[in-house]
C-alpha cells in the first residue's frame, strides 16, 4: 500500500484567473479541480492512500499583508486553506469519492479536529483525507504544515503540484539559462537555498528521510504519472 501526501497550490485550484474589464476574478476553478479529481480517484482505484494539503494564495497570503499585525495575517491565511479544502472536497465527494476534512482547530461542525489516529483510520477506510489550517499556528508555511502532516500519517512520499515543471537552480521565468535538475537531495536544496520548499520544512524532510516529487500540475495525468514514479518533473531524495 502507498501513502501519498499531496500538495496542491491555491493559485493551482484557481485555473486560469479571469481579471479586469468586467471580468470577475475567480477562487476555484471547478473543471481544474474535476480533473484533479478525476486522477485522485484513479490512485484509490490502483489501492492507494491519498492526502491533500492545500495552500490559500487564491484566497490569500496571510504574510503578504503588510497593514495588519502578521499573526492575525497567518490566522486569516490558515482560514482560506480550510475553505480551499472544504470546496474542494466536495467536488471530490461528487465525482464519487468519501473524504474527510481535519484541522488543528475547532471549526464548529464544518471539520474534524486532526489526530493521527483518526486521519489514518480514514486513509485505511478509503477516505481521501484534507488536511487543513497548517500547523494551526502564526509563523509557519503550509510547506511545514504539509511535511509535518506526511510524517505523522507516515506517507511514503509529498507529491508537490507546482506551477514550475522542476527544481532549477534559479527562476526560469527570470534567467533563460537556468539549470534544470531532474534529481536533487534535499541537502543540496538546503544548501544552495533554492526556495524549493520553506527551510524549516526541508530540514524536517531530511531528518525524517520523507522523499518529495516537484511537478507541473498542468501536465497531462501529471498526478498519477508522480505516484507511479513515471514523473518528468524533479525526485527530491533524502
Amino acid at each position: 500500500m502507498k501513502r501519498i501526501l499531496l500538495k496542491l497550490s491555491g493559485e493551482a485550484l484557481a485555473g486560469e484567473k479571469n481579471s479586469g474589464s468586467g471580468e470577475e476574478t475567480k477562487l476555484f476553478d471547478e473543471e481544474t479541480i474535476g480533473k484533479i479529481a478525476d486522477q485522485v480517484a484513479a490512485l484509490l482505484d490502483m489501492g492507494m492512500q491519498v492526502a491533500v494539503v492545500t495552500g490559500g494564495g487564491n484566497i490569500m497570503r496571510g504574510r503578504a499583508v503588510r497593514s495588519i499585525d502578521r499573526t492575525k495575517a497567518d490566522s486569516i491565511g490558515m482560514l482560506a486553506t480550510v475553505m480551499n479544502c472544504i470546496f474542494v472536497s466536495e467536488i471530490f465527494r461528487n465525482h464519487g469519492m468519501k473524504t474527510a476534512v481535519m484541522t488543528p482547530f475547532v471549526c464548529g461542525a464544518f471539520t474534524q479536529l486532526f489526530s493521527k489516529d483518526a486521519a489514518l483510520e480514514a486513509l485505511e477506510s478509503g477516505k481521501v483525507v484534507f488536511f487543513a489550517g497548517g500547523t494551526g499556528h502564526p509563523y509557519f508555511s503550509t510547506d511545514t504544515g504539509i511535511v509535518l502532516r506526511g510524517i505523522e500519517i507516515e506517507a511514503d512520499i509529498l507529491l508537490m503540484a507546482k506551477s514550475v515543471d522542476a527544481v532549477y537552480d534559479s527562476d526560469p521565468a527570470v534567467n533563460p539559462d537556468a539549470v534544470r535538475f531532474d534529481r536533487i537531495s534535499i541537502d543540496e536544496i538546503i544548501r544552495r537555498d533554492l526556495q524549493v520548499i520553506d527551510p524549516a520544512a526541508a530540514i524536517l524532510c531530511r531528518d525524517h528521510k520523507l522523499p518529495m516529487q516537484l511537478f507541473a500540475l498542468e501536465e497531462k495525468d501529471s498526478i498519477i504519472n508522480a505516484a507511479r514514479g513515471n514523473c518528468s518533473g524533479t525526485m527530491i531524495t533524502v
